[in-house]
């Protein structure tokens, strides 16, 4: 171990994360001979094969795995402190895809303060790791296990039917959806992955069978109910929905809540607090 070379080290991880040498060394700018060779050194260093080469890609042996954990822990140890070491004044927020334009309302203003804070936002359908620094603020639709965040609750929000004026008009101009009707209707929904998620499951409670279009992303999602794709179910009170009619259902959607969670470390910084606090209450506004 006393032989080991983080320049090593981040080639096995890159190698892990792409699954060949090719894409490894392009993530890392480096060619394919000088990503073999590092991993030549790493394993020399060791004394065992860590990584069997094919042409269809790459295979790591259980201890290459292992070092791929340490890896990642001084990656994501090396990525904070670069992050300390930048101005203070620097903030970093993970959001989940849909909320970023929520977020930006709430931080832009922060631009002109004294002294400015520069803001890194990030909309994903990733959790960010606060534990590990990735990001300096979340927001998350679970609550965290950590005992190293602060977390609080932001908000419980509903979810409604909605769809656009031509869809309305041209398949359900009662604004009411009920059972004996849902099967000859078109929904629209979030992509395989979140199939169990509540209001998911909510749409077909209610009889939903049809979704010619799912995605994982809101945006694409929002565009397909405008264009009139079919019923969506989407948050109450989100300004995102102007121009959409609501569809009544014969049960109330389910609610949702989010958190917003922080580094222990990082609370008493002032732009952080003030982040903060302007997180909470845009959210109480919506």
């Amino acid at each position: 171990m006393e032989n080991l070379s983080w320049d090593d080290l981040r080639v096995l991880l890159a190698v892990h994360r792409e699954g060949s040498l090719l894409a490894a060394g392009r993530s890392l700018g480096l060619s394919t001979s000088t990503t073999g060779r590092r991993l030549d050194a790493l394993e020399a260093a060791l004394g065992e094969r860590l990584v069997h080469r094919a042409q269809s890609g790459t295979l790591l042996e259980p201890a290459a795995l292992r070092l791929v954990r340490l890896a990642e822990e001084l990656a994501h140890g090396l990525d904070a402190r670069q992050r300390d070491q930048r101005s203070a004044s620097t903030l970093r927020v993970s959001v989940p895809d849909g909320m970023a334009r929520t977020a930006a309302q709430a931080l832009l203003p922060f631009r002109h303060s004294d002294p400015p804070v520069h803001i890194e936002l990030v909309g994903e359908n990733r959790m960010a790791d606060l534990a590990k620094r990735e990001a300096d603020i979340g927001v998350r639709l679970v609550r965290s296990t950590s005992n190293v965040l602060v977390e609080k609750h932001l908000a419980t929000l509903r979810f409604a039917l909605y769809a656009a004026p031509d869809y309305v008009r041209r398949r359900l101009p009662t604004r009411r959806l009920v059972r004996e009707d849902a099967a000859t209707q078109d929904f629209i929904g979030l992509d395989a992955r979140w199939k169990g998620l509540p209001h998911e499951q909510w749409m077909r409670s209610l009889g939903a069978v049809r979704f010619p279009f799912r995605s994982s992303s809101m945006e694409a999602l929002d565009e397909a109910v405008r264009q009139g794709v079919g019923i969506a179910a989407m948050l109450e009170r989100d300004p995102r929905h102007e121009g959409l009619v609501r569809i009544e259902a014969e049960t109330v959607g389910p609610s949702q809540s989010f958190y917003l969670a922080y580094h222990r470390d990082l609370r008493k910084l002032p732009h952080v607090r003030a982040a903060v606090q302007a997180i909470e209450s845009t959210f109480k506004r919506t």
